[in-house]
């Protein structure tokens, strides 16, 4: 009886030879992909590896925003946001709009009538003050507005889908949480109105990270018994109602 023959002279027919024939052309293609020095060429545009270096980059910038890593520019931003939400406490918003409009509007104004008079009296022609603003290209391009959409339609679905486990009691405890939420909500409430309640809101973003970032052992600490606290709680009152058990358990 003659030996069998070596795995490797088998013929391939059939199905074997299209997986090899797709094997090679990924191979192939994986070298056309790659440069002439064995360096891979960057992604094509609009691709996840290219939006993660951009949402990190954004991110990046919030956390320094928020760390007064860079005093001006966090200076800047925290008082122009309380200035405006300040505002909205004293006037509508109608007003604080038309207010803001109009006092850009004298700047730009008294600005543009300031450089075309001395360019009168110095007999330059400098042209329009602000040309380079009104020739950026300004517009949203058809794959970042189809991204934010995107986002907003993932945050709105999901959203919708926690509102629905919590009102119909997919989980017993869960609904109990968020009751107790509501029921501090309306004291509350009682006690500030929408907008001292964002200016709280934007104050704790920009002075709580700081103090996070600088007492963070402590803070640890009073948090874990904290939260040891209320775990303690919610298992004595879990352990009373019936059916209130987790599906893990």
């Amino acid at each position: 009886m003659s030996a069998p023959p070596d795995r490797q002279e088998l013929p391939l027919s059939g199905s074997g030879a299209r997986w090899a024939g797709a094997g090679a052309e990924e191979r192939a293609a994986g070298a056309q992909r790659r440069d002439g020095d064995g360096a891979q060429q960057p992604p094509p545009p609009g691709s996840a590896r290219e939006q993660f270096p951009v949402t990190m980059a954004t991110a990046s910038t919030a956390i320094d925003l928020l760390y007064w890593r860079d005093i001006k520019q966090t200076g800047i931003l925290f008082g122009s946001i309380l200035l405006l939400l300040f505002s909205l406490t004293q006037f509508s918003v109608v007003s604080v709009i038309a207010y803001l409009a109009l006092a850009a509007l004298s700047a730009t104004i008294s600005f543009r009538i300031y450089k075309s008079v001395l360019q009168a009296v110095q007999k330059t022609d400098e042209g329009h003050p602000f040309k380079a603003y009104l020739e950026m290209e300004m517009s949203l391009s058809q794959d970042q507005i189809q991204k934010y959409t995107d986002c907003l339609q993932l945050y709105v679905n999901s959203t919708v889908r926690e509102l629905r486990r919590l009102f119909l009691v997919q989980d017993l405890v869960d609904s109990l949480k968020f009751a107790v939420l509501m029921w501090l909500l309306t004291y509350v409430g009682a006690l500030f109105n929408g907008l001292t309640l964002l200016i709280m809101a934007v104050v704790s973003m920009f002075t709580l990270p700081v103090v996070y970032d600088k007492y963070q052992a402590q803070i640890d600490q009073y948090l874990g018994l904290v939260r040891t606290h209320i775990n303690t709680v919610m298992a004595k009152i879990q352990a009373k109602i019936p059916g209130a058990k987790r599906k893990a358990e």
